[in-house]
């Protein structure tokens, strides 16, 4: 058995990329680099437009949505990643990926390769469940709050 491609851990810088409001749904948006990577203009709008043609109908279908989450937009050592998670049924946490590689025409079918995140993405969606629980699961769950509360993490 091969262990295949394994990398060496190196943190890597978070950004605050804003809050995308779409078809009644708010997301804060976070970037996660890799060294020698960028997300410019041209990779936000590349996520903004998965996130807002695939997203918002999923949500739809599986119902029971807060209508709050966030996106995490991460150019890594072997592609890019744009994870949507939004929160149903006010503790569960539900996730759309599009994962491709740097060399590849077509995305990575999550489906068959069914994907959480990688260790660097999932410091920050620790750091998201956290404000969730302190802002939404008490005894008033304050929205504002949620949106308004961002990962304090330079780097995961």
């Amino acid at each position: 058995m091969s262990a295949g491609i394994t990398e060496i851990y190196r943190p890597r810088d978070v950004s605050n990329l804003g809050l995308w409001q779409m078809e009644g749904l708010a997301f804060k948006v976070y970037g996660i680099v890799a060294n020698g990577k960028k997300i410019d203009k041209q990779l936000v709008s590349q996520a903004r437009s998965f996130v807002i043609n695939e997203v918002p109908e999923i949500v739809a279908v599986e119902g029971y949505n807060n209508g709050l989450g966030f996106v995490i937009i991460h150019p890594g050592e072997l592609g890019i990643s744009v994870l949507a998670h939004w929160w149903v049924q006010g503790s569960v946490l539900c996730q759309h990926i599009h994962r491709q590689l740097w060399d590849e025409k077509s995305p990575i079918d999550t489906t068959t390769r069914p994907v959480i995140a990688c260790v660097w993405e999932l410091g920050l969606i620790n750091a998201e469940q956290e404000i969730w629980r302190k802002t939404m699961m008490g005894a008033t769950p304050d929205t504002s709050a949620y949106l308004e509360t961002r990962a304090h993490l330079s780097a995961v």
